[in-house]
């Protein structure tokens, strides 16, 4: 009698699987499960797929070749066709249970001559497809594999790389959960928040929200506890000279942004500013919050000009321009949503209700 023999799977990527189809995702009989990623990730995808089968589901394995998806073909595409979703793609969003993502780029920087006004037709073409995922209703994760590119981004060689990334996701994540429903309890109980730092003094409310801890959630690493703020509250400017801000392959340097009325009245980068400025005009809803943040990780240090791992360094927060949560009561459904790192660790304060709660990104609860 023979036996089917597999390759032996690095025990982290197993371990690693097994948390995305388990934990954040809980994969269901007969589920179909959309699998994507770059062939850089696949020793991860092969083992996911694997886990989906054993729980007896279905993997619908999709790879990309290039970062974002379809990049040449948006080059030549007229509007008319980026701006809509073909309906073969419809319906595989429509009727998908699940989704699992698994980026793995060979190039950073793969993209950047995508103008940014066509990046959000295709978002918007999206983005109803999306939609129950982007409620809730219907569960996802998203996170990255090790490549050189990234690990030349974070100004690391491979191996020092990876040591980082398990370092950052195999931890304790029920002891981080309990740690931070602790801090959510705290900011559900207040109202409004004030972030005070480096060219910073921005307020907001939160009377009527709630936040949700992102521990085994839709990204991989988890580590915040984060918001839908009051769409209409953000009072104030807020600046991010510390680190660029990252999104659709671009950085833009030095970004500062003053709310009036919760809408961003003006924007500024030191570079990059016109692919700012683009996305800010995407929509009316751009220009407001979608999201607050607080980063818990501990296993996250540095910034490593990755928004999925940035967003969760201890001793930071994050906005996010654009789209919110309906699932924590946002109500600002836009086509971009774009996290901006602020480090509060030399000289930053977070207040609420006028008590100071993190001072120097130690907690004083």
């Amino acid at each position: 009698m023979h036996r089917l023999r597999r390759a032996v799977t690095d025990p982290r990527v197993e371990r690693l699987a097994t948390l995305l189809v388990e934990r954040c995702v809980d994969v269901q009989p007969n589920w179909q499960v959309l699998v994507m990623g770059e062939p850089g990730a696949r020793p991860l995808l092969e083992e996911v797929c694997r886990q989906i089968g054993r729980r007896g589901a279905y993997a619908l394995l999709r790879l990309r070749i290039e970062s974002p998806p379809l990049r040449t073909w948006m080059l030549e595409a007229g509007d008319d066709l980026v701006s809509e979703l073909p309906a073969i793609d419809a319906r595989e969003y429509d009727e998908m249970d699940s989704y699992i993502v698994a980026v793995a780029p060979e190039n950073t920087r793969g993209g950047i001559d995508v103008p940014a006004e066509r990046l959000s037709l295709r978002s918007k073409a999206t983005r109803p497809h999306m939609a129950k995922i982007f409620s809730g209703e219907k569960p996802w994760v998203g996170l990255d594999f090790p490549t050189p590119a990234l690990a030349q981004d974070a100004g690391m060689t491979l191996a020092q790389f990876e040591d980082f990334y398990w370092g950052a996701i195999l931890i304790d994540w029920d002891a981080l959960a309990e740690r931070m429903r602790q801090i959510a309890d705290r900011f559900d109980a207040a109202d409004e928040v004030r972030i005070v730092g480096a060219g910073t003094d921005l307020q907001f409310s939160l009377a009527g929200r709630h936040g949700l801890v992102d521990a085994l959630g839709a990204n991989m690493p988890g580590g915040e506890v984060f918001y839908s703020p009051v769409e209409d509250s953000a009072e104030g400017v807020v600046s991010y000279s510390e680190y660029p801000a990252c999104y659709l392959n671009h950085e833009v340097e030095d970004v500062h942004l003053r709310f009036e009325g919760g809408r961003i009245v003006e924007a500024s980068a030191g570079e990059g500013e016109e692919f700012l400025l683009g996305m800010l005009d995407a929509d009316e809803g751009a220009r407001r919050l979608g999201e607050f943040g607080i980063g818990c990780n501990p296993g996250i240090t540095r910034h490593m000009k990755n928004t999925l791992f940035d967003e969760k360094m201890e001793g930071t927060v994050h906005f996010a321009i654009g789209s919110g949560f309906a699932f924590i009561g946002g109500k600002n459904e836009r086509a971009i949503h774009w996290d901006m790192v602020k480090d509060l660790r030399s000289g930053g304060r977070i207040e609420l209700d006028g008590e100071t709660v993190q001072e120097n990104g130690r907690w004083l609860i």
